[in-house]
């Protein structure tokens, strides 16, 4: 379409160079026919543009030179400047005349930051960047555009990238820009696990309830040429949905919390959407999807990293244990640390195991330094079960009353492939 504006359906948009990995794979996906919602991506050169405009280049430049408090300094300028001041008229003029199109046929969109470090082995930025949903005026669309590009300079992203030998100045930030899905169900795949199965997860409505391990979504396991083994239903009590620009949680009907989303047949036949996804990956993804009134809708796709699996000591078996839903990789032991709230995370000591309630992506600085999570809330395909198989860090979620039932300071192991944590009385 333009320099800075590619349709997914565009040759050049399968180049993640140009558009950053995610938009990339999710071209893709579009061009070899799987079901996608479509969309366009606002490329890495409108936000190396957009510096140039906005004459912070030499700014950025300065970013790898600085010590801590200058690098703070220099980053929050970044972001303001990316907030505050005007988008160059060469990036906004196509960027609109793009987005009134997509409003022709889909009145509410779908912004996310596509950036070019992302979905790399050992570095897969789950959760770390910033996705929109439900957004309908112009106003909040430039506002969600600004807010991608400016993701590159928050505090966590580039803590994030601290701990991978990264720097947001050597890098660009593209933008997808999709049609959103008006999802009865969503959720998430791995197309291999440790055990040589797929993978599904599903909850109601959007899967950002999953994705923020929110709820404990339901597990399905498929064998690797997609036979269904298993569907074991949730604890959904509420969904995500969007309306009117307005995304909000609701509460699920009672008879719905513990009810599976997809019917076995649905579950193949994602399943088979699963594998198409791996074999035009080359190798294990992770995926995200929807369904509508139409179908399945493909959102995501990303390579699939795991680290192999260790061997638990036996003598953990005569312990007491409780399930949930395998979330890392491989196995771990250290000394429980119970918390309920973010201010206790200073308690977590290196070695230790992390016992919370939710485990959202925002707990992601903390998992350098542990041994292993387990939390109430959350499932296998969540943005910190992501970012925990990428570290080979063993993790249990959905796991009923672990923070009421294991004791702080007790020693604890977590089996990330069998999805039980188990505690010395």
């Amino acid at each position: 379409m333009t320099a800075f504006i590619l349709k997914l359906d565009d040759p050049f948009a399968v180049d993640p160079e140009r558009v950053g990995p995610k938009a990339a794979n999710l071209a893709g996906l579009t061009q070899a026919g799987l079901p996608t919602p479509g969309g366009f991506a606002l490329t890495a050169d409108a936000y190396r543009q957009q510096l140039r405009h906005l004459g912070i280049e030499d700014l950025v430049r300065q970013y790898n030179e600085g010590d801590v408090p200058t690098t703070r300094r220099i980053s929050i300028e970044v972001r303001l400047a990316l907030y505050e001041k005007s988008i160059a008229p060469e990036i906004l003029e196509p960027l609109l005349a793009a987005w009134r199109k997509q409003r022709e046929t889909a009145p509410l969109g779908v912004v996310r930051s596509s950036a070019l470090i992302e979905d790399r082995r050992g570095a897969n930025f789950a959760g770390q960047f910033e996705s929109f949903l439900g957004v309908s005026d112009e106003t909040e669309f430039l506002t969600a555009v600004r807010a991608c590009w400016a993701a590159l300079w928050t505090s966590h992203a580039r803590r994030y990238m601290d701990n991978h030998g990264l720097s947001p100045a050597d890098t660009a930030m593209g933008v997808l820009i999709q049609p959103l899905v008006s999802a009865s169900a969503s959720g998430g795949g791995l197309s291999e696990t440790a055990e040589g199965h797929m993978l599904i997860s599903a909850t109601w409505g959007l899967g950002s309830a999953i994705a923020q391990g929110e709820v404990v979504p339901d597990r399905i396991v498929l064998s690797k040429s997609g036979f269904l083994r298993t569907i074991d239903a949730g604890r959904k009590a509420h969904r995500d949905t969007c309306a009117h620009g307005v995304s909000a949680p609701e509460l699920v009907p009672k008879d719905m919390v513990s009810e599976p989303c997809l019917t076995a047949g649905q579950a193949v036949t994602l399943g088979r959407l699963l594998r198409k996804c791996e074999q035009l990956a080359g190798g294990p993804v992770e995926i995200e999807w929807a369904m509508d009134a139409g179908g399945f809708k493909l959102l995501q796709s990303r390579p699939l990293h795991m680290e192999p699996a260790i061997v638990p000591d036996e003598i953990w078996l005569r312990h007491p244990g409780l399930n949930g839903h395998p979330a890392g990789i491989g196995w771990g032991s250290g000394r429980a640390v119970v918390v309920n709230c973010e201010c206790e995370l200073s308690r977590v000591a290196p070695g230790d195991i992390l016992i919370t309630k939710v485990a959202g992506p925002a707990l992601s600085h903390i998992l350098q330094r542990v041994s292993g999570v387990v939390a109430e809330l959350g499932g296998s395909t969540s943005h910190l079960a992501s970012l925990a198989r990428e570290r080979g860090i063993p993790m249990v979620l959905g796991v009923l009353d672990a923070t009421r039932k294991i004791p702080d300071g007790v020693q604890c192991a977590v089996d990330g492939v069998a999805g039980i944590v188990r505690w010395q009385r």
